[in-house]
């Protein structure tokens, strides 16, 4: 007899191999098949190392869309494998020292009696040269500081806008590179790369990673092997996605470009 049917979503991954994101720790390589799934708990083994763990439904995200290169099934929260449990990963954050007059017993100013006699302070009287002194300095300060915000703004205007439009350029160029582009017509549109690397992913995908530092992107291509390798979008400076190709199974790039580690 057949085992009861998979709640969804488990019902559209059946028996094939997939990865969570973000990755449990500790649990490298990130290669898991379904074993069982029920409505509070899913059971899930590693296809490389035969570990066995149970995961929580609450922790279980999302399908993705497809499977190509390889499935991704979502985590709602971070995750890692200790004495053979999965729980929850908690980064552990140093508390800062507190300053000797802050916190529950910080220091309070001491008033004095409302019926006891106030100070008497001495008042002296300015006289008029005093005041034209005083007005000279405050005129001379004005313009002493207006000067030095000019000098500010003349040496480093040329830094700002020039590290603002580097900044912007990325998201505003127009690469015009599609899923049928390979390494040739790549490097006939935007030259040879100042960087070329090559990593396998899961289920022995290739990733090429095609670095151009000027233009601050990084292309990417994916295929099955390395004569196979077509352009599948690009990353920005801080490694985030600017660009996408739509997949032959529908859908486009971005989830698997989202989960890539950085080259």
């Amino acid at each position: 007899m057949s085992g009861p049917p998979l709640p969804p979503p488990f019902d559209e991954i059946g028996q094939r191999c997939f990865s969570f994101y973000p990755s449990i720790a500790n649990a490298e390589p990130n290669e898991w098949r379904l074993r069982s799934a029920t409505w509070s708990d899913v059971q899930v083994i590693n296809a490389r190392t035969s570990v066995d763990v149970w995961i929580p439904r609450q922790y279980i995200g999302p399908v993705s869309e497809t499977d190509d290169p390889v499935l991704i099934l979502g985590l709602t929260k971070e995750l890692e494998y200790k004495d053979g449990v999965v729980w929850p990963r908690v980064r552990r954050v140093i508390e800062m020292p507190r300053a000797a007059n802050d916190g529950p017993y910080r220091l309070r100013p001491r008033f004095k009696d409302p019926g006891s006699p106030a100070p008497v302070v001495g008042i002296r009287l300015d006289t008029r040269e005093n005041s034209r002194v005083g007005r000279l300095l405050i005129i001379y300060t004005g313009v002493a500081a207006v000067l030095v915000s000019l000098l500010v703004l003349v040496v480093f205007r040329d830094w700002i806008f020039s590290a603002r439009v580097a900044a912007e350029s990325p998201q505003n160029q127009d690469l015009g590179l599609t899923p049928s582009d390979d390494f040739d017509s790549i490097v006939q549109r935007l030259g040879p790369p100042a960087q070329d690397e090559s990593r396998l992913g899961p289920g022995g995908t290739e990733f090429r990673a095609l670095g151009y530092p000027k233009n601050q992107l990084t292309v990417i291509l994916m295929g099955n092997s390395r004569g196979e390798l077509h352009y599948i979008g690009a990353m920005g400076p801080q490694w985030h996605v600017i660009d996408t190709a739509p997949l032959n199974r529908g859908g486009d790039s971005g989830a698997i470009l989202s989960t890539l580690p950085k080259f």
